[in-house]
C-alpha cells in the first residue's frame, strides 16, 4: 500500500518562493515576446463553439474588420472562438497571435496563429495580464466564465482606473442583454454597488461593422499605447 506524503508548511512555503522564478520567468517572456508585436485588439469567447455556430462565423467576420482597420487580434489560442479569430485575422493578412494556456480540456493550438507569435503560459494571471497590457480593445464574444471573467477584470482596471480606458464591445445582445440589465438594475439601481457611468464603458452590437465603427470612433479621439 502507497502511503500518501502530505506536504507540510514549511515544504509549501518553500515550493512557493521558487515558483516565484517561474512565474517572473513568464512574465519576461510575455513582455519580450509582446513589445515586438504592433498594435492588437483581443477577441473572446468560448471555447465549444464550432465552425458553422452563429457566432463563430460571425467572430470570423469581427476578426477580419479588426485587422482591415489596422490592429491585429490576440485570443486566447484556443478552438472554438479564439480559433474563428485568429481564422478572421490570418485570412485578412493580418498578425494573429495566441496567448496560449495549459488545461486539462478543451484547449489546444488552434491553426490559425502566426507561427512567432504562439505562445504559452502556465498560469492565468500571468496570461490575463498580457491581454490587458498589450490589448487596444476588448471585443467579447458569447462565453463562459472565463470569458466573464476577462470583461469583469478589464471593467474593474478601468473603472479603478489602474489601466486606461479603451473599448469594451460586446458581440450578441441575444446574449448579452440579460447580464447587462442585470447591472443596471440590480447592480447600479438597486443596490448602488457599481455606479450607472461605469455602465457607459461598455458598447452591446451585434455586427461586424459596429465593432469597426466604434473602434475607430474611439482611437479618432485617443492615442495607441500600452497599458499600465
Amino acid at each position: 500500500m502507497v502511503t500518501k506524503h502530505y506536504k507540510n508548511w514549511n515544504e509549501i512555503k518553500t515550493n512557493d518562493s521558487w515558483a516565484l522564478f517561474k512565474i517572473m520567468s513568464e512574465f519576461v517572456y510575455g513582455y519580450e515576446r509582446m513589445s515586438e508585436i504592433g498594435p492588437c485588439v483581443s477577441v473572446f469567447g468560448s471555447a465549444r463553439m464550432k465552425p458553422g455556430d452563429k457566432y463563430y462565423e460571425l467572430a470570423t467576420k469581427v476578426s477580419n474588420k479588426i485587422v482591415e482597420k489596422g490592429f491585429g487580434v490576440i485570443t486566447g489560442g484556443g478552438p472554438g472562438i479564439m480559433e474563428a479569430g485568429n481564422k478572421g485575422a490570418y485570412e485578412g493578412g493580418g498578425t494573429s497571435v495566441g496567448l496560449n494556456i495549459d488545461l486539462p480540456f478543451e484547449q489546444h493550438d488552434n491553426p490559425f496563429i502566426d507561427r512567432d507569435k504562439n505562445l504559452e503560459f502556465d498560469y492565468f494571471f500571468v496570461r490575463k495580464v498580457m491581454f490587458v497590457k498589450y490589448s487596444q480593445g476588448f471585443v467579447v464574444m458569447p462565453g463562459g466564465f472565463g470569458t466573464l471573467d476577462e470583461l469583469f477584470e478589464a471593467i474593474t482596471l478601468i473603472q479603478t482606473k489602474k489601466i486606461d480606458k479603451f473599448p469594451i464591445i460586446l458581440v450578441g445582445k441575444e446574449f448579452w442583454s440579460g447580464l447587462l440589465d442585470w447591472v443596471k438594475s440590480t447592480l447600479a439601481e438597486n443596490f448602488e454597488t457599481v455606479s450607472p457611468k461605469d455602465l457607459d464603458l461598455i458598447h452591446l452590437v451585434d455586427t461586424e461593422d459596429e465593432v469597426a465603427d466604434i473602434l475607430d470612433q474611439f482611437y479618432s479621439k485617443f492615442n495607441l499605447s500600452p497599458n499600465f
